[in-house]
């Protein structure tokens, strides 16, 4: 079953650029090429994204191969697949790698038993902190500057069948 997603670089070294590629190109099992463009937010580096068709749980090897450079900052999108949650995984040097499950739309999803657990071992005054913790919101804020640094660059479409 094959799943979609998008590949967000949204800061990267020059030098490190052929090694994202090279990092993409070996979860897809296809030589991938980016259209890198400058990162308006931080002087210096450079920024690109693809969209990507693999086999359902690439978005996580994705990013597990995007880790190795903790200088990066960047997201992955899993779309949902038949039987399969969507995902989406955000890293920022500072913060490190964050993940979380995506409905449909987008929205992140937080499990009946991670409720359960949250309320179970949080005071009501620590509650909304875990919550924004979960959610995902400290990488939003970070990443924020640079999606909006990236409106209107190119896309690259990569498609990997089988």
């Amino acid at each position: 079953m094959n799943a979609r997603g998008v590949v967000f670089v949204h800061s990267s070294p020059t030098a490190v650029c052929p090694h994202v590629e090279w990092a993409i190109s070996g979860v897809l099992g296809e030589r991938v090429s980016l259209h890198w463009t400058p990162q308006a937010a931080v002087p210096g580096q450079m920024r690109a994204e693809c969209t990507w068709t693999a086999p359902a749980g690439s978005g996580g090897a994705l990013a597990g191969a995007l880790r190795a450079w903790p200088m990066l900052r960047f997201e992955v999108t899993e779309e949902p697949s038949p039987g399969v949650d969507g995902e989406r995984f955000c890293h920022v040097p500072t913060l490190g790698l964050w993940n979380g499950r995506t409905s449909a739309n987008g929205d992140i999803v937080l499990s009946e038993d991670r409720l359960r657990a949250l309320m179970a071992s949080s005071t009501p005054g620590q509650l909304p902190s875990r919550l924004e913790d979960l959610l995902g919101s400290a990488w939003d804020e970070a990443l924020e500057p640079f999606r909006l640094a990236g409106d209107g660059a190119p896309v690259t479409w990569l498609h990997r069948v089988g």
